[in-house]
């Protein structure tokens, strides 16, 4: 059996302010090490997006769960699923319907530029973050 910890993998905008706030709040809620992080700019983000195309992949932050994939605010919400407590609490969100979730998320995700700002390069983590991310 795959070890789950080596499964979950976030695919997030390395340029994008608000993202960057995501994962390094799920780097501090994360003690066990569960995640692995690509930006959807790097090499192996573009891989994967090559073999498993999603159509906005550039507004959303993508989870992959050994062969699951998820998108928008279900990706939030699995991910809050694996967060110390009481994070995991949040999904219980995913009882309503991606109908009246997704919508929220896409406007954010649409505006999060203009709202948080972007930046010119990909950020880098900190040294002991470093090997959760993907090159």
């Amino acid at each position: 059996m795959q070890d789950k910890a080596k499964s979950l993998l976030v695919l997030f905008d390395g340029v994008c302010n608000l993202c960057h706030a995501g994962v390094q709040f799920i780097l501090k809620r994360d003690p066990q090490a569960k995640f692995r992080f690509a930006a959807l700019q790097s090499a192996p983000a573009q891989n994967f997006l090559a073999v498993h195309p999603i159509k906005s992949a550039g507004d959303t932050m993508i989870l992959v769960e050994g062969e699951r994939v998820s998108t928008e605010s279900t990706a939030a919400l699995r991910i809050a699923r694996y967060l110390k407590w009481p994070w995991p609490l949040l999904y219980a969100g995913i009882l309503l319907p991606r109908c009246l979730r997704d919508p929220i998320y896409r406007w954010v995700a649409r505006n999060r530029y203009g709202w948080f700002g972007k930046r010119e390069e990909c950020w880098l983590p900190a040294p002991e973050f470093a090997g959760r991310f993907l090159k």
